[in-house]
């Protein structure tokens, strides 16, 4: 089946992008989900119309997202943690204890765009990737220290 894609799906296209996808794959999750579009003649205008409005948004939330990218590149977020004997933490940092701690220090963002493969596990410092953005990820620094 052939659709229109209305927004950005990870490992399938661009918005405005003509894709072929399994039937099932388009019935189940693209339209419901009003991701795509069945690729007619009037929804390929249609999708040209809404295109432009679109390119504007998408340059705003850009700027907006590089903004905050380089506030988060610039601090450190220090979280402490109760230690044993060998400086093993008791538990884990994970990316919603990374998330509170941003909220702290000013910046509302989703714990599911800190891109954390496992959660932390050992004192020290860690760099991680944040995805902002579709086309901008900032590096942010998290230090685990010893709970005084």
């Amino acid at each position: 089946m052939e659709v229109i894609l209305r927004d950005h799906v990870e490992h399938l296209g661009n918005r405005g992008e003509i894709v072929k996808v399994a039937d099932g794959y388009a019935r189940n999750y693209l339209l419901p989900r009003k991701l795509a579009l069945l690729a007619t003649e009037g929804n390929k205008k249609r999708v040209e119309r809404e295109r432009k409005q679109f390119e504007a948004v998408e340059a705003e939330q850009r700027s907006a997202a590089e903004a905050i990218a380089s506030r988060l590149t610039a601090i450190d977020v220090a979280i402490a943690r109760r230690v044993g004997e060998n400086d093993t933490l008791y538990g884990s940092v994970t990316n919603a204890d990374i998330a509170e701690a941003l909220k702290e220090k000013g910046f509302d963002i989703d714990r599911r765009k800190i891109l954390l493969p496992d959660a932390l596990k050992a004192l020290g410092e860690v760099t991680m990737p944040v995805k902002l953005h579709r086309d901008v990820t900032a590096q942010l620094r998290v230090q685990v220290v010893r709970e005084q």
